[in-house]
């Protein structure tokens, strides 16, 4: 019998889920609903959700129903009852009296400030006038009845010293009104709208981000699995929901699609030694549980998402790390992989799962076994949880094996959003995002007795880089006398399974249709402690800072989005569909995109997104390292000599770059491995060995922060056209670099000339760009902090200017070759490795197949394309 777990959800009791009425008590008038075009409202969808009553799937999956939700979300912080000021007016009077003042002419700023005050006072007090004498006031009736008629006015003798004084008034209103409301002489540089120094706010962040909030918002984040399409992340996003209600966000609402996904059932999957008898054997699959049942925490089986159903036996052959050089040695060394189960090990020389599977296929294979090797991840590196933060032996790493570098988001609508009743769905079978087939995750203590049922079969293997670390096992490849291996995965599948994003807006005061997308997927493959409840706990602390910011009267100059993702762990799909759904959108105001995904595994702090570098580095110089508190994290980044890479794939910040265009960073404190996508990535893991104390989760919270302070109120937008520029040249050489190292006779024709030109006028038109940025900040210096109209409409068009060029390296009629979905011709993730980045990924591309001619038509395209936009950046 295979040694199956019970089922764990049919324990529905103890789950910490809200009840219907506790859900939406607390949903104010401005919350709204982000759903599908049939759907009435954010109340209707939900009794329609009620009234559906789908039976529940064997395995305890079922469609997010309210009825079995039963646990209150009384555990949520809230700033209502812990903060430490009393009311709204305390909370302004604690930024306004801070004296830490902007750099430059300290006297003109405090004028400026205090004057900034005293008009917004007086336009309060003004407006808040209860005049005790109103009473005695003529009504309306009395003063038409002393309006004179038209005869009367034509006898009319005007009083010259009466309309000499009327006039006086009306030109003293004229001229307040001109210089001090019209803004034709000055826009102060929004002074006289905003009551809060620049650097006030940045010193609040800093000294009000809790570790303490933190921690108990990754607590509750980690009390139950929720893994996408459950009841579970369902769950997550009413809890969110909420959070983002009690902090202030407006625009509040759940944006629903219908996406395909799949489960596991419990005695659906099964990995068995069946030939010769005296050998056989079935793997437990299942981890231990981690939490007793009587604790209330589900725990997610084992199983790969999108993995293709499947029942298959096969003889047993080990290929490393599965990648296609490894099946290419097997094959050359006389190993026959036609029709067998590979045994491959995670990580390695193809870090991404869905590739492994995919180059078994192409090798001949009918299965796939990835198995956590302890060499990689385990008990060589340190000690395993739960006496160490390594994966102890009964650890599995689930995951995604979609083709996430071929088809982002929901495999069955690539290009258009999976809105609920949308009839367009591409087929299942043959679909390019889909493995052709079945795959599991083991365990190294399941993986341990096939290797070893290997021993006589095949080559052995001498070679270290091929050895894993999984001990009492002598290592030999297999070859078709080996022993026969059943491979089963039945699952549940479902092409139109709800999931859920949650969203909310701090509005702009000066252009408020430009915004700053701030984002962190919500749903794991289990508890998920680090992937990704680390950075929903941050991001939940970042929005109640600015909610307190924004209550204090506060607003940015550009709109803040928030978003708490869904789907992410199967294919970026939550982030991908709402792109796809508001691309144009997008394209046209989106500035930019913060994304943490796993926010911190270490101290070791790591940023994506080159545009963003002198932004970050302002940023970092500001916050200290929790370990030492006499440097910086500026201090540790150019020590180390780091510098900020371009952005591949693997979380949500694909969709907003490679689809919309829009500019964006990743930021993350890494370390080293951890029991990643296994129910032991917990609270406990996180709160014992991840960040003790939560001080690299404070320190990320304040990072992240200042950025999105930085990125939504900075009078010219923070981007480094320089930096950016300078990087780019730097890919035309890696690229010129990568043509020669896959040289032949045909590819030394690739002419890169015309690239290499339009990179040096990017260089050229960049660095006249800027030069505008620092003139304008002079201009404003010298004159006191004021701005004329004229200069603040230039201001403006620059910021866009600057924010379209990511646009405008989109091939938005075209897209790259084979895989259409990814337009940007500089990023995009590699063919052959999601998580690695394809700086050019058009020309890599033909040239990885061989295809000269396609590579030299990419050439000219990616030049064409990025000289026009370095054109767009001049005046």
């Amino acid at each position: 019998m295979v040694d199956e777990k019970p089922n764990k959800y049919e324990h529905q009791d103890s789950l910490p889920i809200p009840t219907y009425e506790e859900a939406i008590s607390s949903r104010p008038s401005s919350s709204q609903s982000y759903l599908g075009p049939e759907e009435v409202s954010h109340d209707a969808e939900r009794q329609g959700l009620l009234s559906r009553g789908r039976p529940a799937q064997n395995n305890g999956y079922e469609r997010p129903t309210v009825e079995s939700a039963r646990s209150s979300l009384d555990f949520l912080p809230s700033s209502e009852g812990g903060s430490r000021r009393s009311s709204v007016e305390a909370l302004q009077r604690e930024i306004q009296q801070m004296d830490v003042e902007e750099p430059g002419d300290p006297n003109t700023q405090l004028r400026a400030y205090r004057f900034s005050k005293r008009i917004t006072s007086l336009t309060h007090s003004l407006s808040s006038i209860n005049l005790p004498f109103r009473q005695w006031l003529p009504s309306g009736q009395y003063i038409r009845a002393k309006i004179p008629s038209w005869p009367q006015l034509l006898r009319f003798q005007p009083n010259w010293i009466i309309v000499g004084r009327i006039f006086a008034i009306f030109l003293v209103v004229f001229i307040i009104w001109l210089f001090f409301i019209s803004d034709l002489f000055a826009v102060r540089n929004a002074r006289m709208t905003n009551m809060f120094e620049p650097e006030n706010l940045r010193t609040y962040i800093l000294h009000h981000i809790d570790a303490d909030n933190i921690r108990q918002n990754l607590q509750y984040a980690t009390k139950y699995d929720h893994v996408a399409g459950t009841l579970g992340s369902y769950s997550h996003a009413i809890w969110v929901e909420k959070a983002f209600q009690q902090a202030g966000l407006e625009h509040v609402g759940l944006e629903k699609f219908d996406v395909y996904l799949n489960n596991p059932k419990p005695g659906g999957r099964r990995v068995a030694i069946t030939d010769p008898p005296e050998l056989e054997w079935f793997a437990k699959i299942e981890e231990e549980l981690v939490y007793p049942i009587d604790y209330g925490a589900q725990q997610t089986l084992v199983f790969h998402g999108h993995s293709k159903s499947g029942n298959v036996t096969g003889p047993l052959i080990y290929a490393n790390y599965g990648s296609r050089e490894d099946f290419k040695s097997l094959a050359d060394s006389g190993v026959n992989l036609e029709g067998s189960i590979a045994l491959v090990r995670y990580y390695g020389t193809q870090a991404d799962r869905a590739l492994k599977v995919k180059a078994a296929e192409l090798a001949g294979s009918v299965g796939c076994i990835i198995y956590s090797d302890p060499a990689e991840d385990g008990f060589l590196k340190g000690e395993p949880f739960p006496k160490g933060r390594y994966m102890p032996k009964d650890g599995v790493q689930r995951g995604s094996v979609a083709m996430s570098s071929w088809v982002v988001g929901d495999v069955l609508s690539p290009g258009y959003a999976s809105l609920p009743g949308e009839r367009r769905r591409e087929p299942v079978e043959n679909n390019p995002g889909l493995p052709k087939i079945p795959s599991i995750p083991l365990a190294w203590r399941d993986a341990q007795k096939l290797l070893q049922a290997l021993k006589g079969h095949g080559k052995k293997i001498t070679d270290t880089k091929t050895i894993g670390g999984v001990p009492d096992v002598e290592w030999w490849t297999g070859d078709s006398g080996s022993p026969t291996v059943l491979l089963m995965n039945d699952q549940d599948e479902r092409e139109r399974e709800s999931i859920y994003n949650v969203l909310g807006v701090f509005q702009g005061v000066e252009q408020p249709e430009k915004s700053i997308i701030v984002g962190n997927h919500r749903d794991a493959w289990c508890f998920g402690g680090a992937d990704p409840g680390s950075g929903t706990a941050v991001m939940l602390e970042v929005v109640r800072i600015f909610g307190e910011l924004t209550a204090a009267g506060w607003r940015p100059r550009r709109t803040i989005e928030f978003a708490s993702w869904d789907g992410e762990e199967y294919n970026m799909i939550g982030s991908t569909e709402h792109v796809e759904n508001r691309i144009e959108d997008l394209r046209r105001d989106a500035f930019a995109y913060l994304n943490v995904d796993v926010a911190v595994v270490g101290s070791d702090f790591k940023a994506q997104g080159p545009i963003f570098e002198s932004a970050l580095k302002r940023v970092l110089d500001r916050v200290k390292d929790p370990k030492d508190d006499s440097r910086t994290f500026r201090q540790i980044w150019e020590d180390n000599r780091t510098t900020m890479t371009g952005l591949g794939s693997g979380s949500d910040y694909v969709a907003f770059l490679d689809l919309a265009g829009t500019s964006s960073i990743d930021m993350s404190f890494a370390g080293p491995p951890y029991p990643y996508h296994s129910c032991y990535d917990n609270f406990d893991w996180m709160d014992h060995f991840g960040d003790p104390g939560f001080q690299y989760h404070k320190a990320l919270a304040q990072i992240w922060a200042l950025l999105i302070l930085d990125t939504a109120d900075r009078p010219v937008l923070p981007f480094d056209m320089n930096i950016y520029a300078g990087e780019v040249a730097k890919y035309v050489h890696d690229l010129e670099e990568y043509i020669k190292s896959k040289s032949t006779k045909t590819s030394s024709a690739i002419d890169l000339s015309s690239l290499k030109f339009a990179a040096e006028k990017f260089v050229n038109n960049a660095n006249r760009f800027e030069e505008w940025g620092a003139a304008w900040e002079t201009t404003v210096r010298e004159s006191g902090g004021f701005e004329n109209q004229t200069l603040a409409q230039q201001r403006l068009a620059h910021n866009t200017k600057m924010a379209d060029f990511e646009t405008n390296l989109l091939d938005i009629h075209g897209g790259l070759p084979g895989r259409e979905q990814f337009k940007h011709i500089i990023f995009a993730p590699q063919l052959w490795d999601n998580y690695g980045t394809a700086y050019f990924p058009g020309v890599r591309d033909a040239v990885e197949e061989g295809e000269w001619e396609l590579a030299q038509k990419q050439v000219k395209k990616a030049a064409q394309i990025l000289s026009n936009a370095a054109e767009k950046l001049t005046p």
